[in-house]
């Protein structure tokens, strides 16, 4: 169960006077196990927050350009657990360009400690000079490379920047980026990101899954994290376990937070003059919420940042979708986002009350990961307050599980018929709309007018399009929500969706 410290008078976090310096990393040798991380992150909270050294990176390697940097490349044959029966390989990643920041990297066997020292021989690059850094300069994140169902290793995920993660599954390209810590996004003031400061990697057994302990940090917050990792043939999962420690009051803290890049779709493409059909690695956030109702809430690329919360209590499922499958949904060689994962995550406790949150910021390029979705709890965690919580991540093709209801398949929108009306077309499909007959609409907008409704079932298909204007009158903004039904039992997911000019 999610539960929170009350306060220092709790006693959870009471000992010694605070240090000037953080406790250190462990030495070779040292017992490690969950535990052991979560009361090294507490002692850490429990002094001033010290931000890891940067200006120990030469400005060949701070000064790379993002095409540079990626030209960097793991040496073959380099990779921990390389050869090995277990399936999975672990690739260090240098520290350059945007990726400053040190990580400290720790392979545990037999319950011990086995720090993982920089080694230049690890990495090649065309063009690149690597220079020589010293063995405790660390990495700036990992990644991840697994042989699933006998096939070749490949690519499953990366831990770098910041607190951020990415998986996919099997024969996925990485899309949605995952955050270990969300503090303040989009606050009068200003985020705070926390950082990677140490990676943990278990030795895996032939065949099992992969076991990774992370240590985040920042100046309100260190926490603990453990992370499950699990390819499937069409999914992988990661089981998230994290233990979070405030050293300020957090009262604006994101669990489970998502975020992708949508620059444009087929339910707004106004300014665009682009090829392809579409942008974007999530066309929308799909949430289960406490009561069981299903929501579907396509993304856009507004004009100005646009901040939705949807309030719940004891969520059970939310997450950044990539519905549309097909390459012609995009029409993009290069980029492929029909291959993009969806990120579906359920939690494992109760997490009481409060909302999912859903940022949507202007972007004029396909690599700003302009949508972030997150959890937000209603009460404050208190200076010295600690907090427990566990989820799982589902990083998929289609959602695992899906409701049985009609689900959205597609929404467009455009010029409606007159003046600043809009014209908006919502598919649906699903086994209930094989049954003819006795289909009904909830339709609404708030504010503005529906001036005209249509329902366009087709039974042999098993599929219902809804297509109506919304005549927005002077209004700059306006809530749409759509569900089918047959009399009072909802037939479909719920369609919401904010229009803006």
């Amino acid at each position: 169960m999610l539960a929170a410290g009350l306060a220092a008078g709790s006693g959870l976090l009471s000992g010694p006077a605070r240090a000037a310096e953080p406790p250190p990393f462990p030495g070779p040798g040292a017992p490690f196990d969950r535990e052991a991380l979560v009361a090294h992150a507490r002692e850490r909270a429990r002094g001033p927050y010290v931000a890891p050294r940067t200006d120990d990176l030469p400005a060949a390697l701070r000064e790379l350009g993002r095409e540079a940097y990626a030209a960097i490349r793991p040496a073959p044959g380099r990779g921990v657990w390389e050869g090995e029966d277990s399936g999975w390989i672990l690739e260090p990643l240098p520290r350059g360009s945007i990726f400053s920041q040190p990580v400290q990297l720790f392979l545990v066997e037999g319950g011990e400690v086995r720090p993982l020292p920089y080694d230049r021989s690890r990495f090649q690059a065309e063009g690149v000079s690597l220079p020589d850094l010293p063995s405790e300069a660390g990495y700036s994140g990992l990644r991840l490379r697994a042989r699933v169902q006998g096939g070749e290793p490949a690519e499953i995920g990366v831990f770098q920047g910041a607190s951020f993660f990415r998986l996919c599954a099997p024969g996925q390209e990485l899309g949605v980026t995952a955050r270990a810590l969300t503090l303040r996004p989009a606050d009068a003031r200003g985020e705070e990101f926390p950082l990677f400061r140490a990676l943990y990697a278990e030795r895996p057994e032939a065949g099992g899954a992969l076991v990774l302990h992370a240590l985040v940090e920042s100046e309100s917050a260190v926490a603990a994290l453990r992370f499950r990792i699990a390819p499937e043939a069409r999914a992988t999962v990661c089981d998230v376990e994290a233990a979070i420690f405030a050293r300020q009051p957090l009262d604006h803290l994101g669990l489970g937070g998502c975020q992708a890049s949508y620059l444009f779709g087929p339910l707004d493409r106004r300014n665009v003059d682009d090829a392809r059909s579409a942008v974007h690695a999530t066309d929308g956030l799909a949430i289960a919420n406490g009561s069981g109702e299903q929501i579907w809430r396509p993304v856009h690329n507004p004009d100005a940042l646009q901040i939705s919360a949807f309030v719940d209590d004891n969520p059970r499922g939310f997450g950044l979708m990539q519905r549309a499958r097909a390459f012609r949904d995009y029409e993009d060689d290069v980029q492929h986002w029909e291959r993009r994962p969806s990120l579906w995550l359920e939690p494992r406790d109760d997490w009481g009350r409060g909302s999912v949150v859903l940022l949507e910021i202007p972007s004029d390029s396909e690599a700003n990961e302009n949508v972030l979705a997150y959890w937000r709890p209603k009460e404050t965690l208190p200076k010295d307050g600690a907090l427990q919580v566990a989820y799982r991540q589902h990083w998929v093709w289609e959602r695992p599980a899906p409701s049985t209801l009609a689900r959205v398949t597609a929404s467009r929108g455009g010029r409606g018929s007159a003046g600043p009306r809009r014209l908006f077309l919502v598919d649906f499909a699903g086994e209930d709309l094989a049954e003819a007959g006795g289909l009904d609409l909830a339709l609404s907008a708030a504010p503005g007018t529906i001036t005209r409704q249509q329902l366009l079932p087709d039974p042999g298909a098993k599929t219902a399009r809804v297509a109506f204007e919304l005549d927005p009158g002077s209004e700059r903004a306006s809530e749409l929500r759509l569900q089918l039904r047959r009399g009072d039992r909802p037939v479909s997911e719920t369609w919401l969706y904010r229009w803006t000019p």
